[in-house]
C-alpha cells in the first residue's frame, strides 16, 4: 500500500502588518444600519473565524445564537418596555423604532465555570471571539455593535433566547449590517497607556 506524502505546501502568506493595522484602526462600532440583510454565508464565515480566538486550555467557551425575526421582535418589545418604565413612553417608542431597524442580531454567551480563574479566562476568550467576528465582517464592509444593555440582564430575556443563566452568561448582543454612518473615533496616545520595564 502506497503512503501518501505529507502535504508540505507553505501556508498562505498573511496580510501585511500595514493591512492588518488599517483593518484594526478602521473598524468602528455602528449604531445605524442600512436595511438590506447580510448574506447568511457571510455571517457563518465570520462566526467560524470567531471560533479561532485564543482560549486558555482550548475550552472554546463561546456559544452563539443567531436571532431570527421573532426573537428580535420579542427583544425589541422587552427593551422598549424597560425604557418606557425608566424614561417614559416617548423614549420607549423611539428605542423601539431604532432597534426594530437593526437587520442582524447575534447573541454571544459564555459557558459558566465554577472555577473563578477559568471563568475569567473564558469570558476574555469570548471577548476575543467577538472581536474576531467584528473584524471579519468589517473586512467585508459589514459593521457591528456589541451591546450589553439592561435588557440582556432581565430574566425574561433568558427565556426569549432559550438560555439557562445557570449554565451560560451573556457576553453581549452583537448587531450587524451594512453601515448607514461613518463615525469618527480617536484613541489616547500609546505613551499614555504604556509602561516599559527594564
Amino acid at each position: 500500500m502506497a503512503i501518501e506524502p505529507a502535504d508540505h505546501r507553505a501556508p498562505p502568506a498573511p496580510p501585511s502588518p500595514d493591512a492588518v493595522g488599517a483593518l484594526l484602526r478602521g473598524r468602528r462600532s455602528i449604531a445605524r444600519f442600512r436595511p438590506e440583510p447580510v448574506p447568511r454565508e457571510r455571517v457563518l464565515d465570520a462566526l467560524e473565524a470567531a471560533c479561532w480566538a485564543p482560549n486558555h486550555h482550548l475550552t472554546e467557551p463561546w456559544r452563539f445564537r443567531l436571532l431570527g425575526p421573532q426573537a428580535q421582535a420579542a427583544i425589541v418589545e422587552l427593551n422598549a418596555e424597560l425604557v418606557t418604565a425608566k424614561a417614559g413612553p416617548a423614549a420607549g417608542a423611539a428605542k423601539r423604532e431604532r432597534w426594530a431597524a437593526i437587520p442582524g442580531w447575534l447573541l454571544v454567551t459564555c459557558e459558566r465555570s465554577s472555577d473563578p480563574l477559568r471563568a475569567e479566562e473564558d469570558y476574555a476568550a469570548c471577548a476575543c471571539a467577538v472581536q474576531n467576528f467584528a473584524l471579519h465582517l468589517w473586512s467585508a464592509g459589514v459593521g457591528t455593535k456589541w451591546t450589553t444593555g439592561e435588557v440582556t440582564r432581565d430574566p425574561r430575556f433568558h427565556d426569549l433566547v432559550w438560555m439557562d443563566p445557570e449554565a451560560e452568561r451573556v457576553v453581549g448582543l452583537v448587531w450587524y449590517g451594512y453601515p448607514d454612518e461613518s463615525p469618527d473615533s480617536t484613541r489616547r496616545p500609546l505613551e499614555s497607556v504604556l509602561v516599559e520595564l527594564p
